[in-house]
């Protein structure tokens, strides 16, 4: 029941507190002057324009400007891949604990017992600090700089090195990953894994491929064969979960900020396998949608520019349209645009967004960086306006792999185009980022007011792949539904038609958290500057 702020508003206003000490004593006006006679009467300054010009006058002031976006709330995270989002102190720690070994000439995990030669045992990177740093920078961007190796490289080889690391302990990552986004006050992830991964590898190459996509789906329906699989993925995920809530206490008197994160999980495909996999795992991917509601949609992953994925990239994108077909209530979220001229022909960039909207039938595209490059790039800006199709942007990680940053990347033509966008982390741990620095660095380099970030949080929400109707009737222009249309948002005390919207529909609920906690955060700002 929607009756008092939920946990994610308690958790931004402990946020707020320890911002405030750091405000200024430079007030931002409440109002303009009273009126003297003869004169119009002025209104109240609305608190988003007085949070503005807040966040105005501290833009040269990193300390404060830092907290001041910790403490914004920043809804949810729809692209992250959990192995990718998890610290490499926490992967360091779980192999160490799982008995691996460090190969010291790649730095790569391996298992051990005893360790091979040309290896050491990945205990050592928890108590020696120069073996620490280098498996550190093996397996992340710290310390990077381009050279023999680029970033784009190096980034993704850290997959491969800390591989054998990452997969036995999903829900401790979770816990981790889960409690980064409660401390800087967002309540909802969305993060990608590989769902019964060896049995779906393992059919695949059974039944290998067939281009007449209805048969090749009979086939791998057929004797149970991917019902079985979704059980098993199934089974992970209650694994998953079960390991994360043990090792947050979330069943317990002090659980772990991250209890309050809504969680759930989208399957994702390796775009650089073969064909037959790549439809082995899509198909798994749809009816694990359709049968446990924890899995809300599919995307292809890997690089988009490998061999494999550029070779069969329309052939996938054929997949999705036939699958879309089958499974029209399944969401589909897709990597693409991922590239930049002389990463790939030129003609590989002409096309790859437009393709994912038309025929993948993406409701979200995650970078989009490749923009400029598309066939008539103004017309597919028009298109996914009308569709509201949003881009998943991870600023740290399109500048580390492709070198695109500042005016270079499309973010400010999505926005002005009217194209939904929301913030993303992608790989925090590989990135050494978060979505803090996420926000801050867009407000900075695009000169973002505090009713863009706001509305850019909202979108990460709206956009969510949650049940239940919308908290808004208008998704452009965030006008509440008629049911909550006369409730001040984020209220304490929302009237009984707009409990009963909340209650009923998941995604209308987070959103009104997520109201609620930019009521607070705002009311906090303000109320340090009046008592200054």
């Amino acid at each position: 029941m929607i009756r008092t702020r939920h946990a994610a508003a308690a958790a931004l206003a402990a946020g707020t507190a320890l911002l405030l000490p750091l405000f200024p004593g430079r007030a931002v006006p409440a109002a303009a002057a009273v009126p003297q006679a003869g004169q119009a009467l002025v209104r109240p300054v609305p608190p988003a324009d007085r949070v503005s010009a807040y966040l105005d006058r501290i833009r040269d002031r990193p300390q404060e400007l830092r907290a001041f976006f910790e403490a914004l709330p920043k809804g949810g995270d729809l692209h992250n891949h959990l192995s990718g989002a998890a610290s490499t102190e926490l992967l360091i720690q779980l192999a160490a604990e799982d008995g691996l070994c460090i190969d010291t000439a790649t730095s790569t995990a391996v298992v051990g017992g005893p360790c091979p030669a040309g290896s050491r045992p990945a205990a050592d990177a928890v108590t020696d600090p120069a073996f620490r740093q280098q498996v550190i920078r093996a397996w992340s961007m710290q310390d990077f700089v381009p050279g023999a190796e680029s970033g784009h490289d190096h980034f993704f080889a850290t997959f491969g090195k800390f591989g054998e690391a990452s997969w036995r302990h999903p829900g401790r990552m979770l816990a981790e990953v889960t409690d980064t986004l409660a401390r800087q006050n967002q309540s909802y992830l969305e993060t990608m894994s590989t769902p019964a991964s060896g049995g779906a590898a393992a059919l695949a190459a059974k039944v290998g491929f067939d281009s007449d996509l209805a048969a090749l789906r009979a086939k791998l329906l057929a004797d149970d064969q991917i019902g079985a699989l979704v059980r098993t993925a199934s089974g992970e995920a209650d694994a998953a979960l079960t390991e994360f809530r043990a090792t947050s206490h979330c069943d317990g008197d002090d659980p772990a900020p991250g209890c309050a994160v809504t969680v759930r999980f989208i399957s994702q495909a390796s775009r650089a396998s073969t064909p037959a996999r790549v439809f082995t795992q899509l198909l798994l991917g749809m009816e694990l949608a359709r049968h446990d509601p924890r899995y809300v949609a599919v995307n292809l992953v890997q690089p988009e520019d490998a061999p494999a994925s550029l070779e069969n990239y329309r052939l996938q994108m054929q997949m999705l349209d036939y699958l879309h077909g089958e499974y029209p209530e399944v969401h589909i979220t897709l990597h693409a645009g991922e590239l930049v001229p002389g990463l790939v022909k030129p003609e590989d960039l002409r096309f790859h967004i437009r393709e994912a909207v038309l025929t993948g039938h993406a409701d979200r595209i995650g970078h989009g960086v490749d923009l400029a490059h598309e066939d008539d790039p103004e017309g597919l800006l028009r298109t996914m306006a009308a569709r509201h199709v949003l881009v998943e942007v991870p600023l740290t990680s399109n500048e580390q792999i492709l070198g695109v940053s500042g005016p270079e990347h499309p973010f400010p033509r999505y926005l002005a185009a009217g194209v939904p966008v929301a913030l993303a982390t992608d790989d925090p741990g590989v990135s050494r980022g978060d979505i803090t620095t996420e926000y801050q660095r867009a407000a900075l380099t695009y000169g973002l007011d505090y009713r863009v970030l706001r509305d850019l949080a909202r979108a990460s929400l709206e956009y969510a792949f949650l049940p239940g109707r919308s908290l808004w009737a208008d998704r452009d222009g965030y006008r509440p539904a008629a049911e909550c249309a006369h409730d001040p948002l984020g209220e304490d005390e929302p009237s009984a038609a707009c409990a009963a919207l909340l209650d009923d529909n998941p995604k209308a609920e987070l959103e009104w958290r997520e109201e609620c906690a930019f009521r607070t955060f705002e009311q906090a700002v303000l109320g340090r500057l009046r008592e200054q």
